[in-house]
This record gives C-alpha cells, structure tokens and sequence, in this order.
C-alpha cells in the first residue's frame, strides 16, 4: 500500500516563501509583512513559528544546506575512489541546485549578507555547522586524492573555492547566464552539459596522469 505523502506543515510553508522571496530581493528587501500575506498567514501567526527576520532567514539557509548535507552524506557512504566521490559530490550539490532554483541565488547572497544576522541564533548556527560539514566533505576528499596521488598536489582551500564559484554562481547568474549559454540555466541539457563540462575541467586540471609531475601544495 502506498504511503500517503508527508503533510506540509505551515512551518514549511513559510520557508517556502520565504525562501523564494529572500532569493529575490534579499535579507533586507524583505518584510515579515510580506512573508505572511504570501503565506496565507496574520503576521501574528507567522511570529509563533519565527520570531524575527533574521531567525527566518537563517531557518531558510539552514533547510537548503541540511537538505544537501545529508543528500551528500547518503552518497559518499556508497565509497570510491576519491576522484569518483568527489565528482559524486560534484553531481550532488549541482542536481539539488537545478531542482531548486531559488536556493544558489539565496546561498550566494547570505554570502554577502551574513553581517545582517548575529551568528547568536540556533538556527544561524545550524546553517554555519551543516556548510561547514559540505565543504569540509569536499575538502577531505581532495585531501585524500592527493595522498593517493590522484589529484596533483594543490591549494585544497583555492580548489574548493574554485568548485563552490563555479557551481553556485553558475545557477545564480540567471538572465545573464541563460544569455551566455543561449539556453535556459535550468534546462535539462545545460545540467548536464554543467556536470560534463566541470567534471573534465577537473580530469585536465586536478587529476594525475601517468607522467605528470607533482608539484608543491601551498
């Protein structure tokens, strides 16, 4: 017998809102106001669930970092070689993007936002634990392929600085992106054609073939 689907709750409901009006306009082009009525809820209610901005903003990022954290989790415990997990980390964090396209403009402005909150909230501080357990996934296994001589030796935090640019930007970049392709960001293809086209970056820029001369990491 099939299990009936999971009751959205009003909880959810509202970061589902939020989310995608933080994603548009920002922490401070926002109001609580305006979440409520795109909610369907008295401004009163909304404060039972989320008592300022900044505890709403920060629950938003938290949910779409632990919705990758633990995706990424599930994953990498199915093993490899690190050149394998890491382009399944790759492919992982590229796919939750394109199927949600509100969360790498939003990521990609609490970047630029994160004066806008105290670090002091619990939710703040979830989002900061689950981001740093993605990257340091990332790093580890770069660390680890160098070890083994899969990756050339490099700059772990440069290369994942390298990664995180070009996969949330890239979903980020909306108008200006679907121009430069001449196709929609979030069509089929340019998903696929972004996994392909970062992956053999990687493969000619990261990973050792025979005959290649390792040099000094910084």
């Amino acid at each position: 017998m099939t299990q009936p689907a999971p009751k959205h709750s009003a909880r959810d409901n509202i970061l589902d809102c939020a989310e995608t009006l933080f994603a548009r306009r920002g922490f401070a082009g926002i109001g609580l106001s305006e979440v409520a009525e795109a909610s369907g809820l008295a401004k009163a209610s909304l404060f039972h669930h989320f008592r300022s901005k900044a505890q709403l903003y920060a629950a938003v990022t938290s949910r779409i970092l632990a919705r990758i954290d633990d995706a990424l989790t599930r994953t990498l415990a199915e093993g490899g070689t690190p050149s394998q997990r890491l382009e399944r980390w790759i492919d992982l964090i590229i796919d939750e993007l394109a199927a949600h396209p509100a969360h790498a403009r939003l990521l990609l402005r609490s970047l630029f936002e994160d004066d806008e909150v105290s670090g002091e909230l619990p939710e703040e501080q979830e989002a900061d634990a689950r981001l740093r357990r993605i990257i340091g996934a990332g790093g580890r296994l770069l660390r680890e392929g160098m070890a083994a001589g899969e990756f050339r030796a490099a700059s772990v935090p440069h290369t994942l600085q390298t990664l995180i640019g070009a996969i949330v930007y890239h979903f980020a970049s909306g108008e200006f992106g679907d121009e430069l392709l001449g196709r929609p960001v979030f069509s089929a293809v340019e998903v696929r054609r972004r996994k392909t086209e970062l992956k053999t970056l990687l493969r000619h820029g990261l990973m050792t073939t025979p005959g290649t001369t390792r040099g000094r990491k910084n």
